[in-house]
């Protein structure tokens, strides 16, 4: 009965590992490691009457991947979403593909979540990003003593453009306050971008 026993408590726990496994890679954005368009699909169903959807995304994104190159792209997304990750004002932040993103605010209205979206915004615009110097060491703990240390490397910035709309009676449904936030990105890219719009 013991081996029968251990065999099973063994089976059930790779069942359990694995379907964390899938639940994590479902939905968890293996690249930012912010939660994905799935996991907010979820949530936006259990929303109450009152919350503001934020839709944002990286400035010129392409151009600069074009310039950059994809590995630095990564490096970017990364940072966005770690400053999106800190959003005060209990916002959930949201990966939503590509380089758009989302944020979420349950239970909010537009005047309390507009200021911690200017604030993430500014976060981004500040952050100044350091490009891997292309004699940077091959061996892993030389790098390591190299970081920290003033190089004469480049270093670049990005700025997001923000769109943000309300549940309100004129926009009842989800999809609808989505569609408004959407447009409202827009129209922050089409005024120039790094800005904040409703």
């Amino acid at each position: 009965h013991a081996f029968t026993t251990f065999t099973a408590a063994g089976a059930l726990l790779f069942a359990i590992a694995l379907m964390q496994d899938s639940f994590r890679m479902a939905f968890r954005d293996e690249l930012t490691g912010l939660p994905s368009r799935r996991d907010l699909n979820e949530r936006l169903m259990g929303l109450g009457k009152r919350y503001v959807i934020a839709m944002l995304d990286v400035d010129h994104f392409k151009k600069f991947n074009d310039t950059h190159g994809h590995d630095v792209g990564d490096q970017v997304l990364k940072m966005v979403a770690a400053k999106m990750a800190a959003v005060s004002g209990g916002g959930l932040a949201f990966r939503y593909g590509g380089e758009e993103f989302t944020v979420l605010f349950p239970g909010k209205d537009i005047a309390h979540a507009l200021p911690h979206l200017e604030a993430l915004r500014r976060a981004v615009e500040e952050h100044s990003l350091a490009l891997r110097a292309p004699d940077r060491p091959e061996a892993e703990e030389t790098g390591r003593e190299q970081r920290g240390k003033p190089r004469a490397g480049k270093s670049v910035s990005v700025t997001i453009s923000i769109g943000v709309a309300e549940r309100s009676d004129k926009l009842p449904a989800t999809p609808d306050v989505l569609n408004a936030a959407d447009k409202a990105l827009y129209r922050a890219k089409r005024g120039g971008r790094n800005q904040v719009s409703q």
